[in-house]
């Protein structure tokens, strides 16, 4: 038995010698990155990411990658996964919808699920469910709402293109509470304890305008392919804040009437400072970025943004890095200029900063202090796009969905729009899922082009439709349209009827309406992407990297709140008491009838009669000196023809109820 172990003992450090040999080893790198807003709010964007190479090489045993997710990509063999869950919307307007932020971080509200897994056709939807199945007890979730067919769909090409094996759903009024963050937190190595993800303080996040936390999963462990890159498994946790800094400064507001946009550090939006890094995390980063719009107001200021002099006062052991825009607090160690921007006008610069060299005795507090008021504004998509219904009433309605052109589009749609002969045309994708009683008429689809009605065969490129099932499936609607570049706003509208649901399938809160899901409105001519010299986007920043991805423009409209009509839920409250006091009723004579005893009821009558005998026959009796006899007040005879009166009484009472109910249910 000793020899068998130190064989294995030995076969095991020859397994772990080659791993090393070979370079191939988990990686945990945590970034955070910070971004001024122009509506006077800050952006904080976390970003984790864990890598474990091939099961194949390193085995089923790891020492930072989560097991939970391990053994969830091994059982339901998934090849690509993510599941977000979102409080509040994206403003899309104020905070920007041209980047790759915004395409990949900004989600729909509430809880939203798509996969694909590496399993023949036939057993997709199984594994789906068994999936959601999993998901809902691992970060303490609705998700298994999700397991319904009348829940999820399989998109074609609309939203994603995966040859039938990705499955979609969305639960729009999933709230978003610390119960989910709690588990997402532990799939960290170091959880909340240490690092970056120590000052996810639940109070700050959650009063924030924004929060969205997302899980990534990307896998090619079942790939046949042999030329796949990067083989192994690769987590991607992501959280997306909002905050609104408060400042007490009173110069504030200048003589002009312009406003100081407010300071802010880490400790006053987050209500502490980073203590150090992860020891488990090969690369932990801070960036702060400014992108295009303030680059270029404080250039129009003749601003120097890639040297900075040390303040009059020293703040950390590196002093402050100071110009006549703003103030950091503490010198970056590298300022990182991005270079052939893809909107062409003017370019971001993040200032990076290692927290490597701090720890609980020196924390790392970044401040940034505004010394002039700014005003810009963030780049938008080629349109904006919202979602509204129209009609009135629990009968019909329509669905419409309005592209309002964003006013710099005549210059980007000359690099991202298509030329068909001398036309320039924008292409923009629609992918948009119904529940099952929002019984859409397709035929009824109708575009409009600044105002006006157009024929479909001009606009509508591509079409795929599934229609909905009662009860089965939902709604699912593709469409790839082409729009002149010129265009203003356009318009498509389709409409609906209501249908019915069975009383057992309404929620507790039905009054308040029914949830449709956000459509995704996609531009896939447009793929913005921040672009970096080679020795400044380091292969060891994957966010870095995930910048510089190119990412369709995607925007999700709002969330549709469909008024049905819904049944009176009092009437069965009101049968259910009428029935039970005619049997109370019936039930309670007949047995008072039954059980009656007659010999008791006969002394109370003879007792109640001898009560009221009169005075005058007592004292005549007195007189004569004879007693008197008692008068027999009631006969067994008569009690006995009330006692069969009752009962008759009772069993009429009984046959013509009978007759009654017989009557109203034919």
């Amino acid at each position: 038995m000793t020899f068998l172990r130190s064989i294995l003992f030995f076969i095991l450090l020859i397994q772990l010698f080659f791993v090393k040999s070979n370079g191939i080893d988990e990686e945990f790198t945590e970034e955070l990155l910070l971004k001024p807003l122009p509506d006077r709010k800050v952006l904080a964007h976390f970003h984790f990411d864990t890598k474990t190479p091939p099961t194949k090489t390193y085995g089923h045993h790891h020492r930072l990658f989560p097991k939970a997710i391990y053994q969830l990509v091994q059982k339901f063999r998934i090849r690509e996964m993510e599941l977000s869950f979102t409080q509040g919307r994206w403003n899309y307007e104020r905070w920007g919808a041209f980047d790759s932020m915004s395409s990949s971080n900004a989600k729909p509200p509430g809880v939203e699920l798509w996969a694909v897994f590496d399993v023949p056709p036939h057993q997709v939807d199984a594994n789906w469910k068994n999936l959601t199945q999993t998901l809902s007890g691992l970060f303490c979730a609705s998700i298994n709402f999700l397991e319904s067919s009348t829940a999820y769909s399989a998109p074609a090409w609309g939203f994603r293109t995966f040859s039938g094996k990705l499955r979609y759903g969305a639960l729009p009024r999933e709230a978003v509470c610390t119960e989910n963050l709690t588990p997402w937190l532990k799939l960290l190595p170091c959880r909340d304890k240490a690092g970056l993800a120590s000052i996810l303080d639940r109070p700050s996040i959650y009063k924030g305008f924004y929060h969205s936390q997302r899980l990534r999963l990307l896998s090619n462990e079942f790939s046949l392919d042999a030329s796949a890159e990067a083989p192994g498994i690769v987590l991607e946790q992501t959280l997306t804040v909002v905050l609104q800094p408060h400042s007490h400064d009173t110069r504030s507001i200048y003589s002009d009437g312009r406003l100081l946009h407010p300071s802010w550090s880490i400790s006053s939006i987050f209500g502490r400072a980073v203590a150090g890094k992860c020891v488990l995390a090969n690369l932990s980063t801070i960036y702060v970025e400014l992108e295009s719009g303030v680059v270029s107001a404080l250039n129009n200021l003749n601003v120097d943004l890639e040297t900075g002099g040390h303040g009059a006062d020293d703040m950390g052991s590196e002093g402050s890095w100071s110009n006549p825009g703003f103030e950091l607090s503490v010198k970056p160690e590298r300022v990182i200029k991005e270079v052939n921007s893809s909107h062409g006008k003017s370019f971001s610069i993040l200032y990076e900063y290692s927290v490597d060299k701090y720890g609980d005795n020196e924390p790392f507090d970044l401040g940034f202090i505004w010394k002039l008021p700014m005003a810009w504004s963030c780049l938008h998509s080629p349109f904006h796009a919202s979602r509204f219904l129209m009609g009135s009433g629990n009968q019909r309605g329509s669905i419409a969905i309005s592209l309002r052109s964003t006013g710099s589009s005549s210059e980007g749609f000359i690099g991202g729009g298509d030329f068909f002969g001398d036309v320039c045309k924008v292409r923009v994708d629609i992918f948009q899922v119904v529940p099952w009683y929002v019984k859409v008429y397709f035929h009824t689809l109708q575009v409009y082009v600044d105002g006006k009605p157009e024929l479909l065969k001009d606009i509508l490129e591509k079409m795929h439709v599934s229609p909905s099932e009662d009860k089965v499936s939902p709604g699912v609607m593709e469409m790839v349209l082409r729009f002149p570049c010129s265009v203003k706003s356009a318009a498509v509208v389709i409409d609906f009827d209501k249908g019915f649901l069975h009383i057992d399938e309404y929620p507790p809160d039905a009054n308040q309406g029914f949830d449709i899901p956000s459509a995704v409105i996609s531009f896939p001519d447009f793929e913005p992407r921040m672009h970096f010299l080679d020795e400044n986007s380091s292969s060891k920043s994957p966010m870095l990297l995930k910048l510089q991805e190119k990412n369709p423009v995607i925007s999700y409209t709002e969330v549709l709140l469909v008024p049905l009509a819904t049944p009176d839920f009092s009437m069965p409250y009101n049968v259910i008491t009428i029935t039970c006091t005619v049997f109370a009723l019936y039930f309670g004579s007949l047995l008072n009838a039954l059980r009656r005893r007659v010999g008791e009821e006969e002394r109370f009558f003879k007792s109640k009669a001898a009560n009221q005998t009169r005075l005058l026959p007592r004292l005549l009796a007195k007189l004569r000196g004879k007693q008197q006899e008692p008068t027999q007040s009631t006969s067994s005879s008569s009690l006995g023809r009330k006692l069969t009166l009752k009962i008759v009484l009772v069993a009429g009472v009984a046959i013509g109820w009978h007759y009654y109910t017989d009557y109203q249910s034919s």
